[in-house]
């Protein structure tokens, strides 16, 4: 039998074992991790209970283990007691999708935290790794910038400290033009069956051992690493991506959460299952790199540059980021301090710089003469002293064009972009470009990067004049003309800022919404649905449901399939929280 067909029984089958109670079940996971790694106390484990932009809930415990033997060994314990398991890594999604959801569970909740679990570890001479469940874009980018390779994926719009494990689990996206969502067929997994019971699959396609204890033992210290690991005839990256994006007649998304062709085991799964490592593809880094700075006032200009670019350039891009002049505006002043701290103080210590904060934040915020979000107003306020970080040219370029592109191609694609670009504008009277210097093209990319969090300081900021934000990250049909939206003016004045920006050339756009004090939020969203049902747009793109977004038929039964009993991240999808019957007799 393959090594690809094996699951691993925990000999957990709790069809006859009475639930334990809360107290012993904390006892239990005390027994395993030690007190320093478990939290009990609601006052000193809220940060891990609430999502990084919005969302929450209770939970029994939040736990931390260190390997995934520990991991392993919560589980069990978990399984046993018949909680309700939640994974967590950096917590850095944007639809509640890592935390508990409310109050309302029938069943204890156990938040697992992996982020101490972050080896990784380079096979093949690099053009693969495999990752265990802490480790983050950042690190493995750093760590593959030293053999000349470049990571699947790198942040485009959320925050730093994105685990790699975590996108794979959201499909996410990223920025990057060819590579497409985060996915592999090629993961080791912990599930729940139809029976109750705890089982480990090893989808890895490398033989670590013939049981639980072995195989993750032999994962953790990556005995595997030191010796040429076997190829593989499943996939460790969106291979098709390419030629998918090329489509530019095809009236379908060219990548979305619920697409059923990227839907497999780790991939996508969204906490259905305790994922223990993923095996991904890695890159040769570009010899050379060249960013162009695109700005016009003609949509319809930009969505012709973007068809004509990939049906017809013989290179792709590696990156097309979008922004809006409004959101431009917006990241200048509430996303300068962002900027400056990844400018100046580097990626290495922000993710811990900004769980500080979180953790801050959760203690002020308790103290209720205090006023609320003081360490954003801080932070704001501090940000002032410092000079204009946006360059000239770019300041000029927004003053001058509504919407702005910024565009990095490599190797022998900047010659025949340039040329392309010289040609294309050469007609126009809308827009222009420039090539942009070293400089330029760093803070172009900042800027945009500090987008996102630009809109949420904002919002905070503001609380007392404004109303909720909707943040919707939507897949156009490849085939769309007029990609930006129209909004009938009965939706228009309910909205205080509209805030566009996104992942041009994949057509994924990032659409935040502050709205006016007193609008209902929920009723605004169902009624912007609607107009996305209308145009044939797919929600969400990249960030997946979380609780925010109801799951299609297609992701329910993937979700379903993984986890029959509902015991990872219920709710999910808008799906149901209670426990599913089951042949475990539950």
């Amino acid at each position: 039998m393959s090594i690809d067909t094996y699951a691993y029984s925990a000999n957990v089958n709790n069809r006859c074992i009475k639930p334990l109670s809360n107290d012993l079940i904390v006892a239990e996971l005390t027994g395993i991790l030690c007190a320093k790694n478990i939290k009990a106390d609601p006052k000193k484990n809220a940060h891990f209970r609430k999502g990084w932009r919005s969302g929450g809930g209770s939970a029994l415990a939040v736990i931390f283990p260190e390997t995934l033997l520990q991991l392993w060994q919560s589980l069990q314990v978990c399984v046993k007691a018949n909680t309700i398991i939640v994974m967590q890594a950096a917590n850095t999604g944007l639809t509640e999708g890592s935390t508990p959801s409310g109050n309302d569970y029938d069943r204890p909740v156990i938040v697992i935290n992996t982020l101490a679990i972050d080896k990784l570890f380079l096979i093949n001479a690099g053009e693969q790794v495999v990752s265990l469940p802490g480790a983050t874009l950042h690190q493995l980018e750093k760590q593959l910038g030293s053999i000349g390779r470049a990571p699947h994926s790198i942040i485009g719009s959320s925050c730093l400290g994105a685990s790699i494990v975590g996108g794979v689990a959201n499909n996410s996206g990223g920025a990057l033009v060819k590579r497409g969502p985060a996915f592999t067929e090629l993961s080791i997994y912990a599930q729940v069956d139809e029976q109750g019971e705890l089982i480990l699959v090893n989808h890895l396609g490398i033989e670590l051992g013939d049981s639980p204890e072995a195989i993750l033992t032999n994962l953790q210290h990556g005995e595997f690493a030191t010796t040429a690991v076997a190829q593989s005839d499943k996939m460790a990256s969106d291979k098709e991506y390419m030629e998918r994006i090329r489509d530019v007649e095809a009236d379908t998304p060219s990548r979305f959460n619920a697409d059923k062709r990227r839907l497999h085991e780790s991939s996508g799964c969204a906490g259905k299952l305790a994922v223990f490592a993923v095996r991904l593809d890695t890159y040769p880094v570009a010899e050379r790199e060249q960013t162009f700075y695109v700005g016009t006032n003609n949509t319809k200009e930009l969505a012709q540059l973007r068809k004509l670019m990939l049906s017809r350039l013989t290179n792709l891009p590696e990156v097309g980021e979008y922004m809006h002049r409004d959101t431009f505006d917006i990241s200048q002043k509430y996303g300068k301090d962002t900027f400056l701290s990844v400018l100046h103080l580097g990626t290495d210590q922000l993710p811990r710089l900004f769980s500080i904060k979180g953790r801050i934040d959760a203690a002020l915020n308790k103290v209720s003469w205090l006023p609320k979000a003081i360490t954003d107003k801080c932070m704001q306020a501090f940000s002032r002293f410092f000079p204009e970080h946006i360059p000239p040219r770019l300041l000029q370029y927004r003053k001058d064009y509504e919407h702005h592109l910024i565009l990095k191609m490599s190797n022998e694609g900047i010659a025949e972009a340039h040329s392309f670009l010289s040609d294309f504008f050469s007609k126009s009277t809308t827009g222009s470009f420039i090539v942009c210097d070293e400089n330029e093209a760093k803070r172009a990319y900042l800027h945009r990067f500090a987008a996102a969090g630009a809109a949420l300081r904002y919002h905070t900021l503001f609380a007392k004049n404004v109303g909720d934000i909707l943040a919707l990250d939507i897949a156009l049909p490849r085939n769309e003309i007029d990609w930006l939206e129209k909004l009938p003016e009965e939706l228009n004045k309910q909205i205080d800022k509209k805030l566009y920006y996104g992942h041009f050339f994949c057509y994924v756009f990032h659409q935040d919404y502050i709205l006016k004090k007193g609008v209902d939020a929920q009723k605004l969203k169902t009624q912007m649905l609607a107009l996305l049902n209308s145009r044939g747009a797919k929600y969400p793109a990249e960030h997946n449901v979380g609780h925010l977004y109801s799951a299609e038929p297609d992701l329910k039964a993937f979700y379903e399939s993984l986890d029959p009993t509902n015991t990872f991240n219920p709710g999910v999808g808008k799906m149901q929280k209670t426990k599913r019957n089951c042949a475990c007799g539950f």
